[in-house]
């Protein structure tokens, strides 16, 4: 009989364990599906957070890919499609976002590298200038499309050609994963290793 109970409460466990990764995810009142779709694959939530400045909530972010991966490194790995969707908390001045993204970038490459990709990065910088204000709720995305490029949307359209680098996805995401990252407890929920 104890052998049963303890079967039943395994059993139990897992299924709650199962039925909890198929749940949205509502990070700070924003949900993200647990799925989405990019190009045409379907690319599961790794994991979602919250950047903080000081004491105060800026954005949200869901990161999504092909597979899981708990490491800077495993992200960068995936040959698949992925996406980092963005909802913003508080508005705040387009330029100065993106001025913070190009640091931010640059804070995790090195100079030989980050030189290369200063064509996209002040591409970039013009993409969220010309939007002047963020407002909460309004959201962008930055997807990985294989073979196409990185394509970053803002507030539901897709802003000028892809960038074609892969390097400058992954720079990108440096911003949120590298060695310097943004938010160290964001990095921890994109990487599905803590709720932020």
């Amino acid at each position: 009989m104890k052998f049963l109970q303890r079967c039943a409460v395994v059993l139990g466990a897992f299924w709650w364990a199962a039925s909890a990764t198929a749940q949205p995810i509502t990070v700070a009142d924003v949900k993200y599906a647990d799925t989405t779709t990019v190009a045409g694959s379907t690319l599961q939530l790794n994991g979602a957070g919250v950047r903080y400045k000081a004491v105060f909530k800026v954005y949200t972010a869901g990161l999504y890919l092909e597979k899981k991966a708990q490491t800077t490194p495993e992200v960068a790995a995936l040959k698949g499609a992925k996406r980092l969707s963005i909802t913003m908390l508080r508005e705040i001045d387009s330029t100065e976002l993106g001025k913070l993204f190009s640091r931010g970038m640059e804070d995790n490459m090195d100079k030989a590298a980050f030189s290369k990709l200063i064509p996209g990065v002040l591409r970039m910088s013009q993409i969220f200038s010309e939007h002047k204000k963020l407002q909460a709720g309004d959201q962008f995305m930055i997807d990985w499309v294989p073979g196409t490029g990185t394509i970053i949307t803002v507030k539901g359209q897709a802003q000028g050609e892809p960038f074609k680098e892969p390097e400058f996805f992954n720079s990108l995401m440096g911003i949120w994963l590298g060695n310097a990252p943004a938010d160290w407890k964001l990095k921890d929920a994109l990487l599905g290793k803590s709720a932020s």
